[in-house]
């Protein structure tokens, strides 16, 4: 049995989640080595006034994700397969070996600039809850105003993206046609649809000049549910996820028909634990947040043994 280490996304975010990471040297290393690349202390980042910034979110979410896998790698851990979801396919493939951390701190609040410049207000995502995506294609194609679908996180938990006036009349069609709720998220962009294709050109070029390597560890696309080896398809992957629709429902489906029989989410929360349980009838889904160090760590190897 396998191992994916899961990345959350956008809308994760929690206020000081960068100060809410075990105090261990490998994380505080961690913290100093995005601060240098930054020339800026990225723990000023994480408190509620700077993540109404879409690139302050963006660099926490990495910053979570690789210290604490870096923190697990000095346990003895290591990861089968690797998937982000949006922003924290950056931080799968650092952990992965592909992308270098210092590059992926660089490209990432180039991305966060790009996407506020792009969409600065009256733009984001909302989430429908309780109606398939076929349901929700329809609402879409009804809808006036730019609108689109982003991410299919669940067969019945659908994100869509784009202007906020034309989500409200798609939220409240959808309301109509019986789903359980429909939520504005906390984002100010409107992520994984056409709506960022310019800035996803912007950010490719400057990917352009970064060393990407093959994965040392199996990357799955969010994007895709594929399995990425060749480092010119994953910088394509990385560098146009935010234009494209995550397919997060797959993902996982993916990495089951794989073998995966242990989802662990890295910080912040637990969002993508729910959406694996739904999944893993016959795994473990688990998040670090929350859980014990020892508790991990006897759960790991378990896992590892049973491979043996």
């Amino acid at each position: 049995m396998s191992t994916l280490w899961a990345f959350p996304g956008q809308g994760a975010q929690q206020p000081g989640m960068l100060r809410a990471l075990p105090d261990a040297p490998v994380v505080r290393a961690c913290i100093e080595q995005a601060s240098a690349a930054l020339d800026e202390d990225v723990r000023l980042l994480d408190s509620a006034e700077a993540l109404q910034s879409t690139r302050a979110v963006q660099l926490c979410l990495l910053i979570a994700g690789v210290a604490t896998a870096r923190l697990l790698g000095e346990r003895g851990h290591r990861p089968d397969y690797v998937a982000g979801l949006s922003i924290g396919a950056y931080a799968a493939a650092v952990v992965a070996g592909a992308l270098e951390f210092a590059d992926a701190v660089r490209l990432v609040a180039l991305r966060g600039e790009l996407m506020q410049r792009a969409y600065p207000s009256g733009y984001g995502m909302t989430a429908i809850l309780g109606l398939d995506q076929a349901s929700v294609e329809h609402l879409l194609a009804e809808a006036e105003g730019p609108v689109y679908l982003g991410n299919i996180n669940a067969e019945t938990q659908l994100v869509i993206a784009g202007s906020d006036a034309a989500m409200a009349k798609v939220a409240e069609r959808a309301r109509a046609l019986g789903a359980g709720a429909a939520k504005r998220l906390a984002m100010s962009v409107p992520s994984h649809c056409e709506l960022l294709e310019a800035p996803a050109r912007e950010l490719a070029s400057a990917f352009a000049k970064v060393e990407l390597r093959a994965p040392q560890v199996r990357y799955l696309s969010s994007s895709s549910a594929r399995l990425i080896r060749d480092p010119e398809t994953l910088r394509d992957d990385l560098a146009y996820n935010m234009s494209r629709v995550v397919d997060w429902q797959a993902t996982l489906v993916t990495a089951y028909e794989r073998g995966v029989r242990l989802h662990l989410e890295l910080p912040p929360g637990g969002v993508l634990t729910g959406l694996a349980r739904r999944v893993f009838d016959a795994g473990q889904a688990i998040a670090f947040e929350g859980a014990r160090l020892d508790t991990l760590d006897a759960m790991l190897r378990q896992e590892v043994s049973r491979d043996r």
